[in-house]
């Protein structure tokens, strides 16, 4: 049966097609009885919009195009859950690439896009990938993400490393002092401040570094704490950069005999839903990564209603990690960990009756 066309929806509600065109579109004045004969007419002839040339009438595609480094993962299949969600409240769809962490995959992404997207959301951990994004874009509005907080667009970062600072100190206050670090790879923008995050707080300590390099995956983590575990020094904490990592080191630690946390804590970043399901639970830095694939659609939506408006948005908005306490991270012993108490003014016992962190702890 031949698909019913906007002229097929005109003459069975005997009006025109422009009437019908306004109606749908929901532009332009029409009389009540004007809209329930139209919409009579097309649920009777089943009539569905042709996508393309709605777009043509409006200049919107009602889409939106989101260019994330991986497609690979808990954090990103979070991230563009958190996205789906808002798109779909707003009438909006998705259309998802990968750049493969490649700056030239990421232009051919966006030069892809272009004219079929009403605004784009690039995540990228290279500074010089989110200006050539921006640089592409053309007129169409984006949103960059963790592509640095200085790029003077609109965008989203995470303070890797104030969270960094918060899990090594978190460490530190449950009696740790030979604390290691798995950072990301060289070059990225997230990793680079998680380890300076490190490297800050340990100073502060004065305790010495120790950092090995991964790759933000499970398998570079698990080499990592294979490595780990056969020092003949061993340290007593690992911060690794991600939950990817640190799930991998906690493996690979126990499958070498330590314990976690008895003989090594650990602790993540992200908060990944893995990170509550593993045993011991990992303690991690959270950045509700859902709510703030929500948060970054709305915001590029709002930025794509306002286009063309004197007064641009340019900010950057900071997201703020806070750190739950799981078992990976409880310390060795009691007699520790009233040691550690008293010698912190309590900060152990005030972190674990937080309220974002309850329930978190057994």
């Amino acid at each position: 049966m031949k698909a019913a066309t906007i002229r097929d929806v005109a003459e069975r509600a005997e009006v025109s097609v422009a009437s019908v065109s306004r109606v749908l579109n929901g532009a332009g004045p029409v009389t009540e009885a004007t809209k329930k004969r139209v919409f009579e007419a097309a649920k009777a002839l089943q009539y569905v919009p042709h996508s393309g040339a709605r777009s043509l009438s409006t200049s919107k595609t009602q889409t939106i195009g989101v260019i994330l480094p991986d497609l690979y993962g808990e954090f990103f299949s979070e991230l563009i859950r958190g996205m789906d969600v808002a798109a779909r409240s707003l009438g909006y769809h998705l259309i998802v690439s990968s750049s493969h962490d490649n700056a030239e995959e990421a232009s051919g992404a966006i030069r892809s896009m272009r004219g079929r997207v009403d605004g784009l959301i690039v995540l990228s951990p290279h500074l010089d990938a989110a200006n050539l994004a921006a640089g592409l874009a053309g007129r169409t509005p984006i949103l960059l993400m963790n592509g640095g907080a200085d790029a003077g667009r609109p965008s989203i970062v995470v303070d890797n490393h104030g969270g960094a600072i918060l899990a090594v100190e978190h460490l530190v206050d449950t009696g740790r002092r030979r604390i290691a670090h798995i950072s990301g790879p060289a070059g990225n923008l997230e990793a680079e401040a998680r380890l300076a995050g490190y490297l800050q707080a340990m100073a502060r300590a004065g305790l010495p570094p120790s950092v090995i390099e991964g790759e933000f995956t499970q398998s570079s983590g698990h080499a990592a704490g294979v490595e780990l575990a056969r020092r003949e020094v061993r340290p007593d904490a690992v911060f690794a950069g991600n939950d990817n990592m640190a799930v991998g080191a906690m493996l690979a630690l126990q499958d070498g005999g330590l314990r976690v946390p008895e003989d090594v804590a650990i602790i993540g970043f992200d908060d990944v839903p893995i990170a509550s399901l593993v045993r011991p639970g990992l303690t991690t830095l959270r950045i509700h990564i859902a709510e703030t694939g929500r948060s970054a659609l709305e915001r590029l939506v709002r930025l794509i209603n306002a286009a063309g408006e004197a007064v641009a948005d340019t900010a950057c908005e900071i997201v703020r990690p806070e750190l739950v306490v799981r078992p990976s991270s409880h310390p060795a012993t009691q007699n520790q960990a009233h040691s550690v108490l008293s010698n912190s003014g309590g900060r152990l016992r005030a972190l674990a009756e937080t309220p974002s962190l309850k329930g978190e702890n057994s």
